[in-house]
């Protein structure tokens, strides 16, 4: 009888294991599914780049995941008004001169972002940790962003048509508007 309830201890302990294990796994995939889910709704477009790039699962997350926290560690900040006012008006500059001036207007475009991006304390090392680290905040706008660079790069060398500057110019708009949108506390401060 002692034997035969030691047996029966036993497979109800492997049970009692089998489904802790069971839980674990699932809360473990539950909480996976939930962390991709999450990522793929922030990052959105820069989601699929990250999976193209670092390949499928926890690698291009984890690749994504670093971006956050090294963009946590920035101190990044919004433009005071002033600032906000004098880039708008730079960029009103800038877009005018297009015209005229299209290898022009793109080059003061890119310089023009890089000083606002600065300006907010992202740190200007190279072009592709900028574009990391804009990712985080600005997912939408980011290939914009690579996009209108390598534009940029590309009239150096007198390879870009006037379409490939108008293009550039769009892209630059769009990560410009973003960069210097006054956030809803500094409108709230001025109102008051």
């Amino acid at each position: 009888m002692n034997l035969h309830l030691m047996d029966t201890n036993l497979i109800v302990l492997a049970a009692v294991a089998i489904l802790i294990i069971a839980v674990l796994a699932w809360m473990y995939v539950r909480n996976r599914r939930s962390t991709t889910a999450n990522l793929q709704k922030k990052f959105g477009p820069e989601y699929d780049r990250a999976v193209l790039v670092h390949g499928a699962g926890r690698k291009a997350e984890s690749k994504l995941e670093d971006r956050e926290k090294r963009v946590e560690k920035l101190n990044i900040r919004d433009l005071d008004p002033m600032e906000h006012e004098r880039f708008s008006k730079r960029w009103e500059a800038v877009q005018s001169r297009f015209v005229d001036s299209p290898k022009g207007a793109v080059t003061e475009a890119d310089d023009l972002v890089s000083s606002v991006m600065k300006a907010r304390g992202y740190p200007m090392s190279d072009f592709d940790q900028r574009a990391a680290d804009i990712s985080v905040d600005h997912p939408h706008v980011v290939e914009n962003y690579r996009s209108a660079h390598e534009i940029a790069l590309r009239v150096g060398k007198d390879a870009a048509t006037t379409e490939d500057l108008r293009t550039a110019m769009i892209h630059y708009r769009s990560l410009f508007e973003e960069l210097v949108q006054v956030s809803a506390s500094v409108e709230r401060t001025e109102v008051a």
